[in-house]
């Protein structure tokens, strides 16, 4: 479980959060919509410890990580799978190495085992003809899948993080990102938190919606409750819903 208690943020004089609380199940199907640069990603990574708060808690499983070590955090990271916007992959390496690097840092495997799994993990996002290939050499749907493969090299999580997952990609590749998306949680039967500025999307993969505005949650609720929401600025940001829901 995840638990957010009145956690504050800011960068330099920017409050970004303002007093956020929630608390999460890992097998939720989590979307955090709101305006670019209003806090979303912010949140993955404080989930992560990357970032600490300026104040609040962040409880991880029973575990307040926000003065947690590196070292101490390390298990708590390997609780998730993250997917950060545009994929960030390493660009002199190619897929089959980006995909075996953190199974190369982290679990000590013998070199036939890991390229072993990178060809299974490369089979079960769509690319497995693609191992070879540099990062510049993919499309951006393939440079999506691959980053989503290397999220799943370390083993089983307890939740995916997507960091706006369709971010720049044409309307065909998004719906091939969504389904890839649906099918990982459904096969392997875990929740997941996504950032995304796109209401349809977040529509289609989730039943829980987190709304930000001006570092506030705003609103909180289920796909019913958004249709009826009464609040304006939330009421303002979903209307392309009416037009394709």
């Amino acid at each position: 479980m995840i638990i957010f208690d009145d956690v504050w943020f800011s960068y330099g004089d920017r409050e970004v959060l303002k007093g956020v609380s929630f608390t999460a199940k890992f097998d939720e199907r989590i979307a955090v919509l709101g305006e670019s640069g209003g806090g979303k990603t912010t949140i993955l990574k404080l989930i992560l410890g990357l970032i600490t708060p300026d104040k609040g808690k962040i409880i991880i499983d029973g575990i307040d990580i926000t003065r947690l070590s590196e070292e101490e955090l390390i298990p708590i990271r390997r609780k998730f799978s993250i997917v950060f916007q545009e994929g960030a992959l390493f660009d002199s390496l190619p897929v089959k190495e980006n995909v075996a690097f953190f199974m190369r840092e982290l679990l000590k495997l013998p070199d036939k085992e890991i390229y072993r799994r990178v060809r299974e993990l490369l089979k079960r996002v769509g690319v497995e003809d693609a191992e070879e290939l540099m990062p510049e050499q993919l499309s951006g749907g393939m440079h999506r899948r691959v980053a989503i493969a290397r999220a799943l090299a370390v083993g089983k999580t307890k939740m995916f993080l997507y960091d706006e997952p369709t971010a720049g990609l044409d309307p065909i590749n998004s719906e091939r990102i969504i389904q890839l998306i649906k099918d990982l949680a459904d096969r392997e039967n875990i929740g997941f938190m996504i950032i995304t500025h796109v209401v349809y999307i977040a529509w289609q993969l989730c039943n829980r919606f987190i709304f930000l505005k001006d570092g506030y949650i705003v609103f909180d609720g289920n796909k019913e409750e958004l249709i009826k929401t009464k609040i304006p600025a939330v009421k303002d940001f979903i209307k392309e819903l009416f037009f394709k829901v």
